[in-house]
């Protein structure tokens, strides 16, 4: 059987009340958010085991998300869901108002049973305004963004080397991408990882 089927039986388990090991499925890291799907999807087509938007309701272990399309989608938190909010997190971290991307299996119903859901994750492509302590300020397509250092979480990774906490070789004016989580609703950010040149 390949992994595709193996994936879909267990997430159908898993959204049933079967359960799967967090994390079992997939990576977690926020990396894995923005990597292209390995399926079978027609170039242009929607992905159909991917959801985006923002959170408008919550009941029991189901989310109702209004994409950026306008899209509903209903998205089934499963035994199984592994949950990512600027850290590996549960779903009583979850809030009305977040944004989210999930990746799963769409079961018959339409439903998502989502094996891992990024909450607030943002993906931005910046330059350094000005650098405080514990702070950046990012210019991002015109917009001011303050994206916050976390202490113990926040890393740096330059020119390709392994993430580091030092974030001392940022400098105003070089480009830089950042991973982080968004807080709804304002222009700040807490950052996972930046990628930079030294």
């Amino acid at each position: 059987m390949n992994q595709t089927l193996n994936r879909r039986r267990l997430l159908t388990t898993a959204a049933l009340g079967g359960v799967v090991g967090a994390t079992g499925l997939g990576s977690l890291a926020p990396e894995a958010a923005f990597a292209a799907e390995a399926a079978t999807v027609e170039p242009g087509a929607p992905d159909p085991n991917f959801a985006e938007g923002r959170i408008t309701k919550i009941s029991g272990h189901m989310l109702l998300v209004t994409g950026s399309d306008l899209v509903l989608h209903s998205i089934r938190i499963t035994d199984g869901t592994s949950i990512w909010k600027l850290n590996p997190t549960t779903f009583d971290q979850v809030a009305v108002g977040d944004g989210l991307y999930a990746r799963g299996v769409r079961l018959p119903d339409g439903t998502l049973a989502a094996d891992s859901v990024w909450v607030n994750i943002v993906n931005l492509h910046a330059h350094i305004a000005s650098v405080g302590r514990n702070v950046l300020h990012l210019d991002h397509q015109g917009r001011r963004i303050v994206a916050h250092v976390v202490p113990g979480r926040s890393a740096a990774v330059y020119n390709g080397t392994p993430a580091i906490s030092d974030m001392s070789l940022l400098r105003v004016g070089r480009h830089v991408q950042v991973l982080g989580a968004w807080h709804p609703d304002t222009n700040e950010i807490s950052i996972a990882t930046v990628y930079a040149a030294a």
